[in-house]
């Protein structure tokens, strides 16, 4: 076990003590949120950071240049809810024009995607994905605590229709309040080339009323899903994230599986998180951060703040700790760590 990391140049991702490949830099550019979901934040929701205290727009372009100068290739930009950031497609452009960036993307609740995803296709957002854990509005409601389930859903018909590709819809599944859905999730790949992932619901927030019991296990959820569809291995990966995608029968669609909890991807992790006030996690379940605010807004250069990620990188674990007797959910919320 070591905490050297190599960095090559040329364009190749810094390498971690343990030999993996960090090219994903997740960006969180507001800790706002127009929806107070019951795993994420209370109904009063959360105290907010101060405007002066999130990182600027030329911050965020200073550190997205230090990451792709050692290496980095892929960014997405989260919240809280990104959308909710003023100027948030003036951003999206200023990071497409950095050379070396392959991947940029967005994760959203969906409810402002209508009016905005023509904007953002064009701005550089080809990749998006939905957090959308019902498809009845009435549960919407119970779990957003918010009425705006018809705005998601035609922010979904606007991603596909402007060529956003691919759309994924992130479905957190929870035994006992979800659960009955799985079906209508599929169905919706049946006609539309959405790519929709069951996540086991994890332990992501003091907040949360997180218990094992709540987990639905991999081999029961395809178990009962093969009943009814025949699931098909899909060949191609469909991004840069840990989901495990089948196509049911001959639809347009994908649907995936991702475990955090059951059966954990960490010795293939390639990101590391920076909340909206510039703390660097290299773990999302780990609560140790290490801050490039002052750097970014200290005149410090490419270099000096890529020597720095490079540095923080040898604080990422091999593995999160959440089957340990030690563990302790996150101590922020998700929405102060970005998704």
């Amino acid at each position: 076990m070591s905490d050297i990391i190599s960095n090559k140049g040329g364009g190749n991702p810094p390498i971690d003590g343990y030999r993996r490949k960090i090219d994903y830099l997740r960006i969180s550019v507001t800790d706002r949120c127009n929806l107070r979901c019951t795993y994420c934040m209370p109904e009063e929701g959360m105290p907010l950071i101060s405007h002066d205290d999130i990182m600027h727009f030329e911050e965020i372009e200073l550190l997205v240049r230090a990451a792709v100068s050692i290496g980095f290739k892929k960014v997405r930009l989260t919240g809280g809810e990104p959308l909710v950031r003023r100027g948030i497609v003036d951003l999206v452009a200023i990071l497409r024009g950095i050379d070396g960036i392959e991947d940029l993307s967005m994760t959203t609740n969906g409810v402002l995607l209508k009016e905005m995803a023509g904007d953002l296709k064009e701005a550089g957002i080809g990749r998006i994905n939905i957090s959308l854990d019902t498809l009845r509005r009435d549960r919407f409601r119970e779990i957003t605590r918010r009425d705006f389930f018809d705005s998601v859903m035609g922010g979904i018909d606007e991603a596909l229709a402007v060529g956003m590709d691919p759309v994924k819809l992130n479905v957190v599944l929870i035994k006992g309040v979800n659960d009955n859905e799985v079906t209508d999730f599929i169905e919706m790949t049946r006609d539309l080339p959405l790519s929709v992932r069951f996540i086991e619901f994890m332990p992501a927030s003091r907040e949360s009323d997180w218990t094992r019991e709540k987990i639905i296990p991999l081999e029961t959820l395809i178990s009962e899903i093969e009943k009814e569809y025949p699931l098909t291995p899909v060949s191609e990966r469909l991004g840069a994230g840990p989901s495990v995608d089948y196509r049911a029968a001959d639809f347009k669609g994908t649907i995936g599986f991702i475990t955090p909890v059951s059966n954990h991807f960490c010795s293939e992790c390639n990101r590391i998180r920076v909340t909206s006030e510039g703390r660097i996690r290299t773990c999302l379940f780990s609560n140790t951060e290490s801050n490039v605010l002052p750097l970014l807004r200290g005149g410090k250069d490419e270099t000096e703040i890529g020597k720095f990620i490079l540095e923080t990188l040898k604080t990422k674990p091999y593995r999160h700790d959440i089957n340990g007797v030690q563990f302790r959910s996150c101590q922020r919320s998700m929405s102060k760590i970005g998704g």
